[in-house]
């Protein structure tokens, strides 16, 4: 986790309005530091909240020179509910954008011509889609955000204004609260020093 003065603001564009949460989750992803990422509100994405995707004229450059751009739902409908980014606490979005940092953590790695079929697979699979979203859960998770992932969680799971049909898919595709506390509790042992007894 990097302090928040050593976080490389000159690549990242973050709106003013959600600038704490931002920079709160990216000091969990030292890793991103060269990577330029811009976070913008968009008025409706369809099916989420907030999307990860490579910039488009980046798309050919090296991977280790691609940029990114984290869509933002400024209005968040819901099965008929609405809800938009002020309503919704500072704790939950952190560990949405946490997520989606996620998504770039595993973009990170694949080729040009990798993102591409990731790219026809997401639109195609139900089952790849489960894989994708369960591996951002898990990069954030491992990043320590783990608290941050459970409340995001718990605050859709437990809203009674979201609909049943809403609240099953989620459980559907991501990491459940229960896997949550699992993987949080595995890193906290594997970070903890083994203990030498004395001779």
């Amino acid at each position: 986790m990097l302090p928040a003065q050593n976080i490389n603001l000159d690549n990242k564009i973050i709106p003013e309005s959600i600038k704490k949460e931002v920079i709160e989750a990216i000091t969990f992803y030292p890793e991103l530091y060269d990577t330029a990422i811009e976070f913008k509100f968009k008025d409706n994405i369809k099916k989420s909240t907030m999307q990860a995707q490579p910039r488009f004229a980046s798309f050919f450059k090296a991977k280790e020179n691609r940029e990114y751009v984290i869509l933002i739902s400024r209005n968040i409908q819901i099965e008929g509910e609405h809800f938009t980014m002020e309503d919704i606490p500072s704790d939950v979005k952190v560990g949405w954008i946490g997520h989606e940092l996620g998504h770039i953590m595993d973009y990170r790695d694949r080729t040009n011509m990798g993102m591409l079929i990731f790219g026809i697979k997401y639109l195609l699979s139900p089952l790849h889609i489960k894989e994708v979203e369960r591996t951002a859960d898990t990069y954030a998770i491992q990043h320590g955000m783990g608290d941050y992932i459970l409340t995001t969680k718990n605050f859709i799971l437990e809203n009674a204004h979201l609909s049943e049909k809403y609240k099953e898919r989620i459980r559907r595709l991501y990491i459940s609260p229960e896997e949550v506390m699992e993987l949080i509790n595995k890193n906290k042992v594997e970070e903890e020093p083994e203990i030498v007894g004395e001779g």
